[in-house]
């Protein structure tokens, strides 16, 4: 097995063990991330619908605008995606979150993404 392979089960067993305990209503949605190496996601999800209320990405056309040059998957894009989706879910009428890190450890991007959501207005 090739180091990604082992990288990517590691990931699947630590994103198994959150999920079974992170549960998101419409009241209170799953804020899931996702990162990949040049971009940073994230929703916010209404698991007993199964609907998305919101989403941002470094894709999207505010994130893309302040960026400029820089690359889309740095902690500076983290941040500003954490700025649009707590805008996002103010207008949505969603107040409060349960974080989902999708089996990322807490730090760098994800880290940075909540902490802005944070100061965004979304309370954790």
């Amino acid at each position: 097995m090739n180091k990604q392979k082992a990288i990517n089960k590691r990931r699947a067993r630590r994103k198994h063990h959150i999920r079974k305990k992170v549960f998101g209503s419409a009241g209170k949605p799953r804020l899931s991330v996702f990162r990949s190496n040049k971009h940073i996601y994230c929703q916010l999800i209404d698991d007993f619908a199964g609907a998305t209320l919101a989403s941002a990405s470094t894709m999207s056309k505010e994130v893309c605008g302040t960026l400029g040059d820089a690359s889309g998957g740095g902690r500076a894009a983290a941040v500003e995606v954490g700025k649009l989706i707590a805008e996002r879910a103010k207008s949505a009428g969603v107040a409060q979150v349960v974080f989902d890190r999708n089996g990322y450890r807490f730090q760098g991007r994800v880290a940075e993404l909540a902490k802005a959501a944070r100061d965004g207005g979304l309370k954790f």
